[in-house]
């Protein structure tokens, strides 16, 4: 589904990523997890277009997406729920859900039944459901997280890249946030998890890979990732 060969990338001079390769095959749930300044956002950024990268190449389905413009990468059906959330605050959530499915409004996209998926997406996130017509801006950080993330489903996506979902919350609302990553899991949506609870991030992962320093320092099976020494002792100590 997605491929990410020997990837490079940075901010001006300054190179971040140094010849990362990641595979996210279809149907499963991927994780990057690593230390912040690892270059985990970066790798999101340089996948959906947001910075071009300097080496490597990013395939979706068979076709080398490398140095697309983030609104081509979106038309190939590839959701980008970014760290910060950057949900439109002078809009109200269902305008920001309805933006979300622009592509398929233009016909860059399959149109499919947008206003049954509208439902659906207010359904699984009952928070939102409760406020569709109130402003974005006037939500809590919990719930502009849900925003966002309903927001990337509204594409009806091959793919979700998921940055830091948890980043900020309370507890309980990173709970109920990865309930509905394992409900969209268990709908069979691909997705790559950047997440610092480590933990957590294993827990619902099929595959995991962790990052040092641009670099991919190891990888393998969720599961056999949460007993590695090295693993426990540098990221799940501190977390839930």
């Amino acid at each position: 589904m997605l491929s990410i060969k020997n990837l490079e990338a940075g901010y001006g001079k300054v190179k971040v990523l140094h010849g990362i390769s990641i595979d996210v095959p279809k149907g499963q749930v991927v994780t990057l997890i690593g230390s912040n300044g690892a270059g985990k956002t970066t790798t999101m950024r340089a996948i959906t277009g947001m910075i071009k990268p300097t080496g490597g190449e990013v395939v979706m389905a068979g076709e080398n997406i490398s140095g697309y413009d983030s609104y081509q990468i979106a038309r190939l059906g590839l959701a980008h729920s970014p760290e910060g959330r950057r949900v439109f605050t002078n809009m109200t959530i269902t305008d920001n859900l309805l933006l979300g499915a622009f592509p398929r409004f233009t016909g860059k996209r399959p149109k499919g039944d947008i206003k049954h998926d509208l439902e659906r997406a207010l359904e699984m996130f009952p928070r939102l459901k409760e406020r569709r017509n109130q402003l974005s801006g006037t939500l809590s950080g919990g719930e502009q997280q849900m925003l966002a993330m309903a927001r990337a489903v509204m594409l009806n996506p091959e793919i979700i890249l998921l940055d830091e979902p948890s980043m900020g919350l309370a507890p309980i609302l990173v709970e109920e946030v990865f309930k509905i990553i394992s409900s969209l899991k268990s709908q069979g949506v691909t997705m790559l998890l950047v997440e610092q609870f480590a933990a957590a991030a294993l827990e619902v992962a099929d595959y995991g890979y962790v990052m040092e320093n641009g670099k991919i320092a190891t990888h393998g099976p969720a599961e056999k990732l949460k007993v590695d020494p090295a693993v426990k002792a540098a990221y799940l100590g501190g977390s839930h």
